[in-house]
């Protein structure tokens, strides 16, 4: 029965599986690996199932090239394991993960432009709306400062008719008294 790992021996341990499966990316690697026959070695193609471990997120955020992935599954296959001993079929591999790479970045570019410009529009349409929401508001405070003048001026002219009858009930001796004239 085997020790229980210490953190320094677990620490090592991810270190150097992290460093192999990077190492999976590169197709000359694979090319050299295969031209040694590690390929033909049940061992090295056990551990390379038991490398699997890092499709999983917790693991696969650590690595810097992830199409070391995509190359590990491939290298699940015989056929292509046997394909590798070539040196044709690395620098198709690596020509094809040239190619992607200058889609990718191309493509990412045009998606970054696409999003700051989407972003931008937005920005636009808010600002757009906020400034319609403010005259909303500023219209809506005049309407009542407006209403509040004529309801003044309303209540203004009906004291002014209430005194001027007044004055004239009062020059002519008659008492306003409620609603009534006596």
């Amino acid at each position: 029965m085997a020790a229980p790992e210490s953190e320094d021996q677990a620490s090592l341990r991810f270190q150097v599986e992290l460093e192999m499966v990077q190492c999976l990316a590169n197709p000359y690697y694979l090319n050299f690996l295969a031209q040694r026959g590690y390929f033909k070695e049940r061992v090295f193609i056990n551990y390379l199932k038991y490398l699997l471990y890092w499709k999983e997120p917790a693991y696969a955020k650590f690595l810097k090239y992830p199409q070391a992935l995509h190359m590990l599954e491939l290298l699940q296959y015989e056929h292509l394991r046997k394909e590798l001993a070539t040196s044709q079929c690395s620098k198709f591999m690596d020509e094809q993960q040239l190619l992607h790479w200058q889609h990718y970045t191309r493509r990412r570019v045009r998606l970054q432009h696409a999003l700051a410009a989407e972003q931008s529009q937005q920005q636009q349409q808010q600002s757009q709306q906020q400034q319609q929401n403010q005259q909303q508001q500023q219209q809506n405070q005049q309407q009542q400062n407006q209403q509040q003048q004529q309801n003044q001026q309303q209540q203004n002219q009906q004291q002014r008719s209430a005194a001027a009858a007044a004055e004239s009930a009062a020059a002519w001796g008659w008492e306003v008294i409620g609603c009534c004239c006596w």
